[in-house]
């Protein structure tokens, strides 16, 4: 089985992912440090250097490579990762993988964010909260169409690391 967490950045994904594969005894995979370890170079430097079109290109490539290995794993998405190319279809038309939308409120993805924002190159420019509120309201606005395809969607707003975990734990069994 392939258990996938896709979401806005920020949702958790990481670090409900490790956890989920600790207790599944699953190998865990971050898409992003998975692309960054195979092409040598961090995200933000890849879409720096060659661009968001081919950084989209080699997502799906690896994300392609992932789903069609035949081990047990929890993957973690990039944010954008379920919006572009044909990913979502590539994840729905495998049986191994159950998705789950980590779903966050824009003011819990703020209050998050903006004190790491310098760590996270989209929105390392941002100097206010309110920026940041708009900015993550555009794109949730554009994302959310694709996050809510997910097989199951989990509410994250107010719950710790354990809650989240044992709501994806009893959709699993």
């Amino acid at each position: 089985m392939i258990v996938v967490l896709m979401g806005y950045m920020g949702s958790g994904k990481s670090t409900i992912g490790k956890e989920l594969a600790k207790i599944l005894n699953y190998e865990f995979i971050d898409l992003d440090q998975y692309i960054e370890d195979e092409e040598l170079n961090l995200v933000s430097d890849i879409f720096s250097a060659k661009g968001e079109i081919y950084f989209r290109k080699q997502e799906t490539k690896y994300l392609k490579k992932i789903i069609n290995s035949s081990d047990d794993m929890v993957l973690a998405l990039g944010g954008g990762t379920p919006c572009y190319g044909n990913n979502l279809m590539l994840l729905a038309n495998n049986n191994k993988v159950l998705s789950f939308y980590l779903n966050l409120s824009i003011p819990k993805l703020v209050k998050r964010l903006f004190e790491e924002r310098e760590n996270r190159p989209l929105i390392s420019y941002l100097n206010s909260e309110d920026e940041m509120q708009e900015f993550i309201g555009k794109h949730l606005f554009e994302r959310s169409q694709f996050y809510r395809q997910a097989d199951f969607i989990i509410n994250s707003d107010d719950k710790s690391i354990k809650d989240v975990t044992e709501k994806i734990l009893l959709k699993l069994i």
